[in-house]
């Protein structure tokens, strides 16, 4: 009864906490990331940012959902093994704030980018690009001073 209750309250997310990602192993059969995304939607998680890297053995699905809490105790319950990491997501709004300057910002300060792909929302409208540096700490900084907005948890959860 207790836990019917906790899943109707909404979650209050810190503006100012920091993107995460779930990465998901999938076996490698048609329809299992259909599957995935309909366990998502039937718990009111939205998929925000997705990428696929496919072998013929298993799938690695990255995710940025609208509920990266609440969808990490869903995949515990239904033993779905995951991965959680943060990752640094940047709007890319103006002509000189395109992916070129914002990758020359992260090669200056010496910062290694280990995946990166495109968000699937746009809450301004402009592109949003999502990565994960071998320091996301301080991706974020150096992005932020460069006049980039980089974006966190509550700028994307509902």
């Amino acid at each position: 009864m207790q836990s019917s209750i906790l899943q109707d309250m909404p979650v209050k997310i810190p503006k100012s906490t920091p993107i995460r990602q779930l990465s998901v192993f999938l076996q490698n059969r048609v329809g299992s990331l259909m599957a995935l995304t309909k366990l998502l939607h039937d718990h009111s998680i939205e998929v925000l940012g997705i990428s696929m890297q496919d072998t013929t053995e298993m799938t690695l699905v990255r995710l940025v959902l609208s509920d990266p809490e609440g969808a990490g105790m869903l995949f515990i319950e239904k033993g779905i093994p995951h991965t959680d990491c943060p990752i640094t997501v940047v709007e890319l709004s103006e002509s000189d704030r395109r992916l070129t300057h914002c990758l020359s910002v992260l090669l200056a300060a010496e910062l290694n980018i280990e995946f990166c792909y495109p968000l699937l929302v746009r809450p301004g409208l402009f592109p949003l690009f999502a990565m994960h540096c071998d320091d996301v700490d301080m991706a974020a900084e150096v992005l932020s001073s460069a006049g980039f907005k980089v974006l966190c948890q509550g700028d994307l959860s509902r």
